[in-house]
């Protein structure tokens, strides 16, 4: 652990302690080499999640929001053009960086080749994709050979490792795409979905992340983990005021096995989703930390409980 993380995983561990003796039993850190692998998560999590911030501020290369660069990165291009006051095409860069995720060898390239349109010209920015999202597909059903088998490493990401290029099945990048740009609904843009959505809410962020959470159930091939990642970026990026209040357990695997280990002593506890649910939302207000901390955190402690290990994806 850095040095400067260790006030920080001392201060949770002491609020962990507190919370487990005085409001909940945890009986999955009872073990000291669980409690401090358990730590080490929130606070790996915690600087993860803070990255976005941090690069909020940065000087950053236009390249970052070029495909035909390798420096290309659709987080911080998103960043780009929300600084240039191009909402939906930032929005449109942080739905590309979750369908298609970061993979840790082949990094962004397939979303870059992608919004780059092989090198081509116009590429697949918002402006031409909601203009005719179906044009998309029969581009990629002439490309898709190409993308999966030239040379070029191209993959998607851990999250993603499931997802498919296909054009034209109902689960694949083509139906992805034509039904995100139907949940925006042109003309009307990002930025006056996420308004109506956040007046409907009584311009409460949780209650807008909530609400949107379950618009989202209409794009192909976004289901618990997809939905979760996007709209906590666009929360990061600083695009829309919102953030989860609670871990989204139902549908979720790893978060889900995480938190029946800590209450309940093991994975396979028999402990209902809601009623975990509201227990981490206590537990978060114990530590200080939000939902998307303690989801992240316990999904990757699960994988390893008793050793620390850095999980990316």
């Amino acid at each position: 652990m850095r040095p400067k993380d260790v006030k920080l995983s001392q201060s949770l561990e002491a609020a962990l302690v507190s919370f487990s003796t005085n409001r909940r039993s945890l009986p999955g850190i009872t073990n000291d080499a669980r409690r401090e692998t358990f730590v080490e998560q929130i606070v790996e999590s915690i600087r993860r999640i803070k990255y976005v911030s941090v690069i909020r501020g940065l000087e950053l290369s236009a390249s970052r929001a070029d495909p035909s660069s390798e420096m290309f990165d659709p987080i911080k291009a998103a960043i780009l053009r929300m600084r240039d006051g191009v909402a939906d095409e930032a929005f449109w860069l942080v739905f590309l960086s979750v369908h298609f995720g970061k993979h840790r060898r082949s990094g962004w390239r397939l979303v870059r080749d992608v919004y780059g349109r092989l090198g081509g010209q116009p590429m697949w920015d918002w402006t031409r994709i909601s203009a005719d999202p179906r044009e998309f597909r029969r581009w990629l059903q002439r490309e898709e050979r190409r993308l999966r088998s030239d040379e070029v490493p191209r993959h998607f990401g851990n999250h993603r490792k499931y997802q498919s290029l296909d054009a034209h099945s109902p689960t694949g990048t083509g139906a992805a795409f034509e039904t995100y740009v139907a949940w925006v609904g042109p003309p009307r843009t990002h930025e006056m979905l996420f308004d109506e959505a956040y007046r409907s809410s009584g311009r409460n962020p949780k209650a807008t992340f909530d609400y949107l959470y379950k618009s989202m159930s209409t794009v192909a091939s976004f289901g618990r983990t997809a939905r979760f990642d996007y709209l906590t970026m666009i929360g990061k990026v600083g695009l829309a005021p919102i953030e989860p209040g609670s871990t989204y357990l139902q549908g979720a695997t790893g978060p889900l096995l995480g938190a029946q280990l800590l209450f309940g002593g093991r994975t396979a506890a028999a402990l209902g989703r809601s009623r975990l649910e509201g227990w981490l939302v206590e537990l978060g207000g114990e530590l200080g930390v939000g939902m998307q901390v303690l989801e992240d955190a316990l999904c990757n402690w699960q994988k390893s409980p008793g050793r620390f290990r850095r999980f990316r994806g």
